[in-house]
């Protein structure tokens, strides 16, 4: 049984000694998107840092349908923030690159554009930039390398979408934003559009190892496995230099 409250208070007080050890007296930096993960992320920091150490930015890149949401959940907490039109950086490096971008490089490109956008925020506001990702998403890679799945702390990477949504509503966030369709934010489909399977499905096969459905099964073991490389830090080479002793 999940245990939605000392989870939350443990968070918390995760979230304050990561400050406390790298970071005292800086601010919190999220990136608002208007979704679930993002809104209670800051929540939690609001929660751990008070309400003037946390600072949202949101990215919309041209028109952004739902932008609302995101202006909802920062009046909601009360938080400073910075709106920041990313079309222009966007459309200027796709405009500058000698050919044509694959699909997948033109999807993945705001986000990592907004990335870099989060630490110049963060960079001049004394700030540590959060990571959102949750457990469910990064079980399957359904994230951008170095782009949402960037960040200098994550307090909710090991908590699955379900587990999320149950920590939302116990912190008060409105149910407009915990239950929010997910959306990827950049073709305009919903998560489980794209993935072809449920979170519920996911979520119950990863707390439990059990799973209905083969096709789903196949599917949610072959994208962890190829997307294991996201999570795990750069590889580099050893030399094995051996330095000799000074007489």
């Amino acid at each position: 049984m999940f245990d939605a409250k000392r989870v939350k208070d443990e968070c918390v007080k995760w979230i304050q000694d990561f400050f406390e050890k790298n970071g005292k007296g800086c601010n919190a930096v999220v990136g608002i998107s208007g979704g679930k993960d993002s809104s209670i992320v800051a929540a939690l920091c609001v929660e751990a840092l008070g309400k003037d150490r946390v600072i949202g930015v949101l990215m919309p890149n041209g028109e952004q349908a739902d932008i609302d949401m995101a202006k909802l959940l920062v009046e909601h907490l009360g938080i400073k923030h910075y709106i920041v039109n990313i079309k222009d950086a966007v459309d200027g490096i796709k405009k500058n690159i000698p050919f044509d971008l694959t699909p997948q490089s033109s999807m993945n490109l705001p986000a990592r554009v907004r990335m870099t956008t989060l630490y110049a925020v963060s960079q001049s506001n004394n700030g540590r930039v959060a990571n959102t990702c949750n457990l469910s998403e990064d079980w399957v890679g359904y994230s951008t390398r170095y782009g949402d799945a960037a960040g200098d702390f994550s307090p909710c990477s090991n908590l699955t979408v379900d587990e999320m949504k149950q920590i939302g509503r116990l912190i008060g966030l409105p149910d407009v934003l915990v239950d929010k369709v997910p959306i990827d934010g950049l073709c305009g489909k919903t998560d489980e559009d794209n993935l072809g399977f449920t979170y519920a499905e996911l979520d119950k096969y990863i707390r439990t190892g059990e799973i209905e459905n083969p096709v789903s099964k196949e599917k949610i073991d072959r994208m962890h496995k190829m997307n294991k490389f996201k999570l795990e830090l750069m590889p580099a080479f050893n030399p094995n230099i051996e330095v000799e002793a000074q007489l």
